[in-house]
This record gives C-alpha cells, sequence and structure tokens, in this order.
C-alpha cells in the first residue's frame, strides 16, 4: 500500500516531526507500506530526527504573495500525486489550507487529517479569539471531506462536532531499559520557547524552589528564543535554572534528571510526558487542554496541577524534592505507564486503520 504524508517541513525539532519520523520509518520497515513524504522549501536539507532509508521524500517549492503561494502550493501537490498514485494521502497541517486539499486536489486516493493541536493552542489568556473560532468552524466544515480525522487524546474530541473523529495518541521515540537514579539534583522542561508552553509561568514557579533548594538546578531544552524570558529570570534574581537549545537525544538528559515539569498553557498532547515518563520521571504538570489529564494518573505518576495554579505547582514539586522514596514510587509508575505508548503497538492502530480504508 501506498501511503503519502503533506506536512509543511521535517528539519524542525518538534513533536510533529518526531512523531512523523517514528510512524513512517516503522511502517516502511516493518509492515511494507511504500510511505512517501511531501514537504514545502526542503529541497536538499537534512530531517533533524533521523527517518527509515526506505522512505521516498519530496519537497515543492512555494512563496511570495499569498495568491501565488498558494497557486504554486496546489500544482506541487498534485503533480506528486499524479507521480506517485497513493491509495491514502495523510495530511499533517493543523493550517487551514491542509483543510482545502481535498477540496483543490484530484485523486481517488482515501484523506485522512492528523490534528495536532488543540484550538486554544497560543490563546494569549483572553480567550479563543473570534477569528481563530471561525477558522475551527471552517475545518469542522471541510473535514467532513476527510475519511477520518485523527486526534491525539480523548480531550481533543470535544472540540469537534463531526462524526468520522479516530484517536489514535503520539508513540513513544524510544525505550529506554534503563531508568533515572534519581539522585540527580535537577529538574527538567523540554518544549519550544513560545508562549502556549508556559516558561513565563515556570519563572515564577522556580523562583520559590530555588530560594529554598540552592543546589537544585532547572534545565529547560527548546528551539526557539529564549531573550523575552531573560529579563523575568534577572528581575527574580534566578541563577540555577538554564536555558538550552534543543538535542537530538533527549533521553540522556532525561535521566541526568530526576523530575520532568510541563506548565504549558495547552498541548495538542505532551509526548514529552510519556518521553520522561519511560525514563522513570515523576512528571508534574497544569491539567491543560488536552493531553496531560490523558497521560498523567494524579498522585500515581505524576501530580496534575489546576491549570494556571503556581502555588499548586510548587507545593507539587516541593514534595518530591523532599521525597525520595516518593519519587521513586512514581517513577516506577511512570515507567509502566509509558508501555501504553509503545510505538510498534501505536502503528499497529495506524495499520490497521489503513487497511479499513
Amino acid at each position: 500500500m501506498k501511503i503519502l504524508y503533506v506536512t509543511n517541513g521535517i528539519t524542525g525539532s518538534g513533536g510533529l516531526e518526531r512523531v512523523l519520523s517514528i510512524k513512517a520509518s516503522k511502517l516502511a520497515d516493518n509492515f511494507g507500506y511504500e510511505v512517501h513524504i511531501l514537504t514545502l522549501n526542503e529541497k536538499g536539507r537534512q530531517p533533524f530526527f533521523t527517518f527509515s532509508k526506505n522512505i521516498n521524500f519530496h519537497s515543492i517549492g512555494v512563496g511570495g504573495n499569498p495568491l501565488f503561494y498558494f497557486l504554486q502550493y496546489r500544482k506541487g501537490i498534485q503533480k506528486t500525486i499524479d507521480e506517485i498514485k497513493p491509495g491514502i494521502i495523510s495530511v499533517c497541517d493543523d493550517a487551514l489550507k491542509g483543510f482545502l486539499l481535498p477540496q483543490i486536489i484530484h485523486t481517488k486516493a482515501k484523506w485522512i487529517h492528523e490534528s495536532h493541536a488543540s484550538m486554544v493552542l497560543g490563546d494569549q489568556g483572553k480567550g479563543v479569539p473570534f477569528t481563530k473560532k471561525i477558522q475551527h468552524e471552517l475545518k469542522q466544515f471541510l473535514g467532513k471531506a476527510f475519511s477520518k480525522i485523527i486526534l491525539l487524546t480523548e480531550g481533543n474530541q470535544k472540540e469537534w462536532a463531526i462524526n468520522n473523529l479516530v484517536v489514535i495518541p503520539n508513540p513513544l521515540p524510544f525505550q529506554m531499559t534503563v531508568t533515572s537514579t534519581l539522585q540527580h539534583k535537577k529538574i527538567i522542561a523540554v518544549g519550544s520557547y513560545s508562549y502556549n508552553k508556559g516558561y513565563d509561568l515556570l519563572l515564577n514557579i522556580w523562583a520559590p524552589l530555588e530560594k529554598d533548594f540552592p543546589d537544585w538546578e532547572l534545565n529547560v531544552y527548546g528551539r526557539g528564543t529564549h531573550e523575552n524570558l531573560q529579563p523575568e529570570a534577572e528581575k527574580l534574581a534566578l541563577e540555577n535554572i538554564h536555558f538550552n537549545a534543543p538535542v537530538s537525544f533527549i533521553e540522556k538528559k532525561y535521566l541526568e534528571s530526576s523530575l520532568f515539569v510541563l506548565p504549558s498553557r495547552s498541548e495538542g498532547f505532551g509526548m514529552v510526558l510519556i518521553e520522561a515518563m519511560t525514563c522513570g520521571l515523576p512528571v508534574v504538570s497544569f491539567d491543560c487542554p488536552n493531553g496531560p489529564k490523558d497521560i498523567i494518573t494524579n498522585n500515581e505518576d505524576g501530580f496534575l496541577i489546576e491549570n494556571g495554579n503556581i502555588d499548586q505547582f510548587v507545593e507539587k514539586v516541593r514534595f518530591l524534592i523532599c521525597d525520595f522514596e516518593l519519587r521513586q514510587r512514581m517513577s516506577k509508575a511512570a515507567k509502566e505507564k509509558a508501555k501504553k505508548y509503545e510505538a510498534t503497538a501505536i502503528v499497529k492502530q495506524w495499520d490497521a486503520l489503513f487497511r479499513s480504508l
């Protein structure tokens, strides 16, 4: 079976790129699929993550004013589809243009759409903007043209009012035979330096903890720039927080830490949670839409914090810093929970979906 993934790019270090590298590679290597990936403006560029050598890569050039961009986009995708003749086309693009593809492309292939973000992604604390609500309603209307819309969590389903929804969670990008000793006086956070990830909130969470536990440090790994966080960090006189660029083998950094924190305002899924958990880290996360509560069992493998409640977040991190036995109990439960997201088991769900179409 031929499958074509259509996405904006695979050279970035984000969750979408990582997930695509895992499932596309397994489909090509272990499930007998002929896998093609189509990206925009990436000809000659290398992916950040490792993809199977059995995958076929395509890139089309787009640019200029919106009309010219759209015409190039449509022409390039149509040409690629005509050449490949896929049986299934999976669109990995949450922008409106991705939802338009079944309307503007001629093909006998089945269309599916993979949604990787919550509707409240990028909410600036004033509620979902009216323009974004309109866009979401358009997506729901256009989404009826897809055989299936794939969501990452049960919670995401509440944002949709169509009947072609399927939930398939993200797969673990790696499996660990070793576990953190939980004796490193290090806390880790992973995710892009964007408003949505809540690192401005994390500064206020960390300030009282650094004061009380000066021998502990907080390490953040993310793409983008953290310069907007630096003035607030200096204002709070924080010395033991370190902002880092993304690394390819983040599992090493998890193993060097003793707990994981997720201060996000919203998540599409929260893959960093299952990454940290498979390394045996207890996790502390805001109960933001839509992902953490589908993964974390509160008080067992981590703590779910009332969304935006900084004081409660500080309290639970304090508990874990002070109680090594609590870290050990949660570590064991976290590692067991992560087995649910083992890559082969998740890709089997994709295989079953594709064959059903």
